[in-house]
């Protein structure tokens, strides 16, 4: 996968939400989005939070939470944070083959902290007062992105990578938000596979300029 990368300075919500729309995801002050020559596989996802219907596994995942304690705040760079990520990954590693090298504290900074202002925050997942979930998301204009989740691999039993999604769908809601952003999708590629499991969702066709109008409809329903 190719990515084209530009790195942006002085964002407003407005201008992270008309990109959003036209499926680039932002990592601090870097925007990306796919930019691969004869290859259109790799698809911007989205989920309708109005006409979104909870599944019987997904509903038993948030009543497993019932007492999982969620703080919403600006996101911020700590030593704890650190640690959880990188044994996220280390686990993400040994199970899924995931390339794994420590993330220094100017990496975390400048993916999940610089960048954010007044929309970018951090959803921080507690259980008996320690912190096992770290999900970080934009609030735009229209709905969520979702920027990135790590969470205790030792904490099986609570679905955390599942429940923080759920969560963000119901945060929407609260908002009055219409979508929640996800990223994106390859079909038949394992590690996007549980993306699927939230419907109803919306795929983009193409990647759209900035400079283009919102009265086209790239975006169409995936079943």
């Amino acid at each position: 996968m190719r990515m084209n990368s530009r790195q942006v300075e002085n964002v407003s919500k407005t201008f992270a939400t008309t990109v959003a729309q036209r499926g680039w995801r932002r990592f601090g002050r870097h925007f990306i989005y796919p930019d691969c020559v004869d290859c259109t596989e790799c698809k911007s996802m989205r989920i309708n939070v109005a006409n979104y219907k909870y599944s019987r596994s997904q509903r038993k995942t948030i009543n497993k939470n019932e007492e999982t304690k969620i703080v919403i705040q600006a996101p911020r760079i700590t030593q704890n944070r650190i640690d959880l990520y990188n044994k996220y990954h280390l686990y993400k590693a040994d199970r899924d083959g995931w390339k794994h090298q420590d993330i220094t504290r100017q990496e975390y900074f400048d993916n999940f902290v610089d960048g954010a202002y007044d929309f970018g925050k951090e959803l921080l997942y507690y259980i008996d007062d320690k912190l096992v979930g770290v999900d970080l998301i934009d609030i735009l204009d229209d709905g969520i992105s979702s920027v990135y989740c790590y969470y205790d691999p030792d904490y099986p039993r609570f679905s955390l990578g599942t429940y923080s999604l759920l969560y963000e769908i119901k945060l929407a809601e609260m908002l009055g938000l219409e979508w929640v952003y996800l990223g994106y999708w390859i079909e038949g590629y394992k590690a996007f596979e549980y993306k699927e499991k939230f419907q109803p969702i919306e795929i983009l066709e193409g990647y759209p300029r900035i400079s283009k109008k919102p009265n086209w409809k790239p975006w169409v329903c995936k079943t």
